[in-house]
């Protein structure tokens, strides 16, 4: 397959005039269209505009100008067949080899939430999808590329053998149809979000997703579940997806939902901090002057669980903490860079799996579930609020230190399953209990954990991601020896409870805002 006609039209014009130049010093010529012509032309590239190719003049204020049969024709002429070389002859139409095409920038424009429907609709590619589609159908005799990103490699090919290899053409067809498919479904995301007066509404009545595969797990989460790893096409920075792995075994998919969340734990607080996962909960999570002094507060809350955990750290792993970690069996590690002491290390453990993220403190967009035959949406759990926000509705107020200890139990909490209640002291867990069916069985559990590693829960504060139902689990969490708690509200018998916590002489605070995991 030879290039010997290139028609380029872009919206993002980024490395398009170093192509072209390149295209044309290979001996193609250039079909170009409306802004992309005259940049060529400004920039000195020679390139023959569409209309006078087809001979009819762009037309509706540049809707129309590609779609004629002298491009298409041109495109989806099978090279392989001799009566369509004959016919595309016969009616004058020169064969397009390669298509180099962007599309207007509707997703961009539609993230602005200011944009007005007409803007939208404008922004609505007709032209380019048409020419990008025609060119991956017929890609067994045309090249077709809409990334930028592929420019060298397609004009380092045309260097080298004056055509696109087959393997090359196919890749490029299927990054079209991805592409194409994505940009149909913001569309329909985005129309299908407005009311009778063109409202905008929180969700549409149609979801299109689209997930890019990242790698094939080993299996799932059993053995006998095959399993695969989709990234978001545009993953939010900072999210897990967008790991390096410096070292160890393939990561399974326990490994990443695990990291998943541990790195959302870790990543929440602007101190130094550990967070410990072990089958989706944390088993221990601090703060410290150091990622080494975290680590060893938050393995301390829970010993044994810890062993072959999901350690996060939100700050950059020295050769001291890799030593002290070293002492245990970890399955993963994610931080946001391994000091060069820290991969000496860990490189002599050959099943730990070490990921480096980068850094950053922004939510994720979306939650989903799948449940039988649909799907849950939901936006992030981001809610945090400040001091400020919160009201002490006890006699007893927290003292400064219990503040900022409820405020850290009360981060923590969110990221423990359901029902959750977490005690802790001094920047650090020191017990936790997750995932059961009562309140009270989660804080009779914490109690015992903390028992088991040798801790004691005297002066601790606790936090219970949602409100106490009964004034049982409260007169459990005191009885283990916490003196003040943080809760949600908003049981009918929250009457009821403020007075037992007044009557046992703890403080109280209010949050208004609960943290259900499930």
């Amino acid at each position: 397959m030879k290039v010997g006609r290139a028609l380029i039209s872009v919206s993002d014009k980024a490395g398009v005039v170093e192509l072209a130049r390149g295209l044309v010093a290979l001996g193609v010529s250039i079909l170009s269209t409306g802004g992309t012509a005259r940049l060529l032309e400004k920039e000195g590239v020679r390139a023959t505009e569409v209309s006078a190719h087809t001979g009819f003049p762009e037309m509706l204020d540049g809707r129309v100008k590609t779609l004629h049969p002298a491009i298409h024709g041109g495109i989806l002429a099978r090279r392989d067949l001799r009566e369509h070389m004959a016919a595309i002859a016969a009616a004058g139409i020169a064969p397009i080899d390669l298509v180099v095409v962007n599309l207007y920038p509707f997703q961009a424009t539609v993230a602005d939430p200011e944009c007005r429907v007409e803007e939208a609709v404008e922004n609505i590619d007709i032209g380019g999808p048409a020419l990008l589609r025609a060119a991956a159908k017929n890609h067994a005799g045309v090249a077709v590329v809409v990334d930028p990103d592929d420019y060298a490699r397609v004009l380092e090919e045309i260097g080298a053998s004056g055509g696109v290899g087959e393997a090359t053409r196919f890749a490029l067809a299927k990054k079209v149809f991805a592409h194409t498919a994505a940009y149909d479904g913001a569309i329909a995301n985005y129309l299908s979000s407005l009311d009778a007066e063109r409202k905008r509404r929180a969700w549409p009545d149609v979801l299109n997703l689209q997930f890019v595969k990242r790698q094939d797990m080993r299996y799932g989460e059993n053995p006998h579940q095959s399993a695969a790893f989709y990234r978001d096409q545009r993953p939010a920075a900072g999210s897990l997806a967008g790991f390096v792995q410096i070292q160890g075994k393939e990561l399974s998919y326990n490994n990443v939902a695990d990291a998943d969340a541990a790195w959302e734990c870790v990543k929440s607080f602007t101190e130094p901090a550990c967070v410990i996962v072990k089958h989706a909960n944390p088993c221990g999570a601090a703060i410290g002057e150091s990622a080494l002094a975290a680590y060893r507060k938050a393995f301390a809350t829970d010993p044994v669980s810890a062993f072959g955990g999901i350690l996060a750290f939100n700050r950059a792993l020295e050769r001291a903490a890799a030593e002290e970690i070293g002492k245990q069996f970890a399955e993963v590690i994610v931080a946001p860079r391994a000091q060069a002491g820290a991969r000496e290390l860990f490189a002599g453990k050959q099943n730990l799996r070490l990921l480096e993220v980068p850094l950053a403190h922004e939510p994720r967009g979306f939650d989903l579930k799948r449940v039988g035959g649909g799907l849950l949406v939901q936006d992030s759990d981001a809610g945090e609020p400040a001091q400020k926000d919160l009201t002490v509705v006890t006699k007893k107020a927290p003292s400064e230190a219990q503040w900022a200890d409820l405020l850290f139990a009360w981060r923590v909490a969110k990221f423990v399953k359901s029902n959750a209640i977490v005690f802790c002291r001094g920047g650090a867990t020191v017990g936790v209990g997750a995932g059961q069916m009562s309140r009270v069985d989660s804080a009779r559990i914490a109690a015992i954990k903390a028992q088991n590693a040798g801790l004691s829960l005297k002066g601790s504060v606790v936090a219970s991601d949602a409100f106490f139902p009964f004034r049982d689990g409260l007169d459990a969490v005191i009885d283990a020896g916490a003196v003040a708690v943080i809760q949600p509200g908003g049981s009918v018998r929250d009457d009821e409870v403020v007075a037992a916590a007044n009557e046992r002489g703890v403080a109280m605070v209010l949050t208004g805002m609960r943290h259900f995991r499930h």
